[in-house]
């Protein structure tokens, strides 16, 4: 029987982080994944195929409808679909034979099969082919990730009603995409088929887009992403989806029954604990599928630890990474922490959504005192000479000690500055210490800045 240090069960952004770390700190370590690729379903079918298509989706349209301001003149503009797919996948095999490199320099074990616990400090690997092996270790991270949650009533077909993972490999662009959901999966994967000349219709049972995000962000993205061409229909309750022929219906409460080609269920994810063998050292999940951890990321069950979205948390690849290097320290000794209350989120649309800390309402909610700035896009160089002026960035501070509570952003590059938004609250900034920092001109950061010099109704350019 194979022994190991430490045995972690998948091979996702937590999974192969938690192992690479471990191995660096001088661990035997084998890593489970029951699929080819590693880097689990951000890799394979989620974060980084998404964010393929999105990019060339958003060039298409950026030579279809913005160059002819800056005097370029394109003619018969047109889009090779399967060349769009093919550089979407070898995006996502050149990532995958990264980790494989990078768990073979550690010396990190691959075993390729689904993971399940049969006791203590036992693991039972099944391969494909039905073989089985058995694997042991006092110390076993759990990091099984999560799925799609598909409605009652939603059939899944794989063809005309699917999930994510089928909207990421589509052959042809439909002619009407149904979507039902308004997060970030949803209105991602709605705006790639838009751009490629699908209508999509986006049904969200909820009086708003985005839940999570700023109400206040949220509702600026609402407009322009109708403006863009989204149908995006608000408090739309879904009975049924269902193939019909070579299409599919959609039945919404008080709705004439609609008519599409495809469907596709973004309506949030769950756990993928199910399954793994938990009942057989005694942990017992909560009712939404989560596994219960202390601060150091432990199990009930001695000698097992869980992380990334099988915990409770974000359930984002860039949670998990950290959930995966605390994890790995914490179990050689070393003290470490993940602040969930500061961990990033992004939305990849045009413009891109990005948020991190409290937003404005959760602040209100808390009888938390603030103060608010903002500044438009409109009034930042950058972003002229780039002819994106959409958005704006807001920062919220405490009123008392200025310390920054919430930064949202909606405009360029959103994705990419809140990371210095991260970085400031990370070290307990005041909304005046970014103000003072010196950023470069032009830039998209000075909107941050201007931002943060607005908490105090000192910004320069507005």
């Amino acid at each position: 029987m194979a022994q190991h240090d430490l045995v972690v069960i998948g091979g996702g952004p937590g999974g192969y982080v938690a192992a690479i770390r471990a191995a660096q700190l001088g661990m035997n370590v084998a890593v489970i994944e029951k699929e080819p690729q590693l880097g689990g379903t951000c890799l394979r079918v989620g974060c980084i195929p998404s964010k393929a298509l999105l990019e060339s989706s958003h060039k298409l349209e950026v030579t279809q409808h913005e160059l002819g301001i800056h005097g370029v003149k394109v003619v018969g503009v047109s889009f090779d679909l399967a060349t769009m797919m093919k550089r979407k996948e070898d995006v996502v095999s050149m990532l995958a034979k990264g980790i494989e490199a990078l768990l073979s320099k550690n010396k990190v074990t691959r075993y390729r099969g689904a993971g399940r616990l049969v006791g203590s400090g036992r693991v039972e690997v099944e391969g494909s082919d039905g073989v089985t092996t058995a694997v042991e270790s006092q110390r076993i991270i759990l990091a099984v990730g999560s799925r799609s949650v598909v409605l009652p009533g939603v059939d899944i077909d794989g063809r005309f009603v699917g999930t994510s993972t089928e909207a990421l490999a589509y052959d042809s662009v439909p002619g009407h995409l149904v979507v039902i959901g308004g997060g970030y999966i949803g209105l991602e994967l709605g705006t790639v088929w838009r751009r490629l000349g699908s209508k999509v219709t986006v049904l969200e049972y909820a009086d708003r887009i985005l839940t999570g995000i700023d109400a206040e962000i949220a509702s600026e993205a609402l407009a322009l992403f109708r403006k863009q061409g989204l149908d995006i229909r608000l408090g739309a309750k879904v009975k049924r989806a269902r193939a019909d022929g070579n299409g599919a219906v959609v039945d919404c409460e008080g709705q004439e029954p609609i008519r599409c080609d495809r469907v596709l269920a973004a309506t949030g994810r769950r756990p993928a604990t199910d399954g793994i063998g938990l009942e057989a050292v005694g942990i017992a999940p909560d009712p939404r599928g989560f596994i219960p951890v202390d601060a150091h990321f432990r199990t009930s069950a001695p000698g097992i630890w869980a992380i990334g979205d099988c915990i409770p948390g974000p359930m984002l690849a860039h949670k998990a990474e950290e959930d995966g290097v605390a994890c790995a320290e914490v179990i050689a000794g070393k003290w470490s922490h993940v602040d969930y209350d500061l961990v990033p989120a992004v939305v990849f649309t045009h413009p891109e959504i990005a948020a991190v800390g409290k937003t404005e309402e959760q602040l209100v909610a808390a009888g938390v005192s603030f103060k608010k700035g903002v500044f438009p896009f409109r009034a930042n160089g950058r972003a002229r000479t780039i002819n994106d002026t959409t958005g704006k960035v807001k920062v919220l501070a405490d009123a008392v000690t200025d310390r920054v509570l919430g930064i949202h952003i909606i405009g360029p590059a959103a994705g990419d500055l809140i990371g210095e938004a991260a970085a400031a609250m990370n070290f307990g900034a005041s909304a005046e210490d970014i103000a003072r920092v010196c950023h470069a001109h032009p830039t998209l950061p000075e909107a941050l800045k201007e931002a943060a010099l607005a908490v105090h109704g000192n910004a320069i350019h507005v």
